[in-house]
């Protein structure tokens, strides 16, 4: 078992720290908000620190899941930040999807000070966070992977190493690729549904079985039908992720007309006035 520090307690960390502790890590964990780390204090065993850098003094393992980019750089740099607290040796495991620049950036000023840093970002949404199934693409040394992930394997359902620092937020870059162009797909096949006056419970029971199937299908499209959009990754992180997506595509020279189409479907959710809805709510703007 390892000493461990999670940062962040979101929808996404709350839950993943918890199976740490369940799995009989000796867990310390922060929170921008104090009150979420006494909340899991409350129902797990564990400690809460009032900086990233205390939750991280004689931590093995430094897990982050945050918001975006500054986000990531304000746990991990300065007086208070988690780098300044970790030993020489340790491994910083950076669950946030953010841009791979960010990641090269942190990773090199981590090995400065002789620590490991891995990207690991997540796919699962809160209910794969929740039940310890999470899939988990990571990027960085292989050595310092090699020791993160039986720790990592709390909450995992698969875990793999995708190649150097950078690789797993590219890996996750091409998870929302797919995903924007499916919750789109699936939104306008239960539309037609409905206007044409079919069932879509039917009409799911049936496609389902066949090359449309998906887990967005099979899990979203009751949700969908009743205008439900409370389940998970909301709209405005969706809209995070898919800039980071394009950006890159920029830099690469990568096309992606369908993502950019659907990033400004979402943007016309948020209009709506849907940012914290879930990212199936893309059949909302087609209901207008």
């Amino acid at each position: 078992m390892a000493r461990v520090a999670f940062l962040g307690l979101g929808v996404m960390g709350f839950p993943m720290a918890g199976h740490l502790a369940a799995a009989g890590h000796e867990v310390a964990v922060w929170n921008r908000t104090a009150a979420k780390a006494e909340a899991w204090v409350g129902q797990h065993k564990g400690r809460a620190a009032a900086t990233a850098r205390e939750a991280a003094e004689g931590a093995e393992f430094v897990m982050a899941c945050v918001g975006n980019d500054d986000d990531l750089r304000q746990v991990c740099r300065g007086e208070t930040g988690a780098f300044a607290g970790m030993a020489k040796g340790a491994i910083f495991v950076d669950h946030t999807t953010v841009s791979a620049a960010v990641t090269r950036e942190l990773s090199a000023l981590a090995g400065e000070s002789g620590l490991g840093f891995v990207d690991a970002p997540v796919s699962g949404g809160q209910a794969g966070a929740e039940n310890g199934q999470l899939s988990v693409m990571c990027g960085g040394d292989a050595q310092d992977y090699a020791r993160a992930e039986p720790v990592i394997a709390a909450y995992a359902k698969i875990c793999r190493l995708m190649g150097s620092s950078g690789a797993g937020q590219l890996t996750k870059m091409c998870n929302q690729i797919a995903i924007a162009g499916l919750v789109q797909g699936l939104s306008e096949s239960l539309h037609f549904a409905e206007k044409a006056g079919l069932s879509i419970a039917e009409v799911v029971e049936v496609i389902s079985q066949g090359a449309a199937g998906s887990w967005q299908m099979q899990n979203r499209h009751q949700t969908m039908a009743e205008n439900r959009f409370d389940f998970g990754f909301a709209v405005d992180w969706m809209r995070k992720d898919l800039g980071i997506c394009l950006a890159t595509a920029d830099e690469t020279g990568a096309s992606l007309p369908v993502t950019a189409l659907v990033d400004q479907f979402y943007k016309e959710v948020q209009v709506m006035g849907g940012g914290r809805w879930d990212t199936s709510s893309l059949i909302a703007r087609l209901r207008r």
